[in-house]
């Protein structure tokens, strides 16, 4: 009986050296996994902040063509309307609306038509992405409206080259967006090429 005692207390003192170092090891394991989320999220958090900001970067020069050459509205209004879902959709998530994504064109572009197209135009007469002080500043545009077109064109397929290079270290579902960004982009690309040569 007293073996029997004997073996049952040491079996009860195993089992219970089991568990404790099996809530030791979860203690100490959490953190890891927990921290590689952490980081493989922040990294996909940068490579969103990075896309949003190529594709903000190129709204940013349809919106200087824009004001600088109004009568092009009617073609490129809706190549930008898509380039607004572009950087909405590439965005980290939860992150606030950018300033001048508006899908409709003129809500980014200065309501005053004595505002100058040029890089130094900025200040509370021109809202969108370059309103602000510290915001970007509009990119020169050529006075001849079949070369800022050209060059709109060019902006657009090194955008969609710059999508297609992030592919790599993108997490599955959002190369997909990528990807999807960027044949967009060459498409935008083609059209306003082609369209320059009519």
């Amino acid at each position: 009986m007293e073996r029997t005692g004997t073996t049952r207390r040491r079996a009860l003192l195993a089992s219970g050296a089991v568990a404790v170092a099996a809530l030791t090891g979860c203690s100490s394991d959490a953190p890891g996994p927990r921290r590689a989320t952490t980081r493989s999220e922040s990294a996909e958090t940068a490579l969103r902040r990075a896309s949003a900001g190529l594709s903000s970067a190129l709204l940013l020069r349809y919106d200087a063509v824009l004001t600088a050459h109004p009568a092009l509205a009617a073609r490129l209004s809706p190549l930008r309307a898509e380039v607004v879902r572009h950087v909405e959709a590439l965005a980290p998530t939860g992150a606030r609306p950018l300033p001048g994504t508006s899908p409709d064109p003129s809500a980014s572009r200065s309501p005053s038509p004595s505002s100058p197209a040029t890089p130094a135009a900025s200040g509370p007469g021109r809202p969108g992405p370059s309103s602000a002080a510290s915001g970007p500043v509009p990119p020169p545009v050529p006075a001849d409206a079949a070369a800022a077109v050209r060059e709109l064109a060019a902006a657009e397929r090194t955008t969609a080259d710059a999508h297609t290079a992030a592919l790599s270290g993108a997490p599955p579902e959002y190369a997909r967006l990528l990807a999807s960004v960027a044949a967009a982009g060459a498409v935008h690309a083609y059209l306003l090429t082609e369209g320059s040569r009519r």
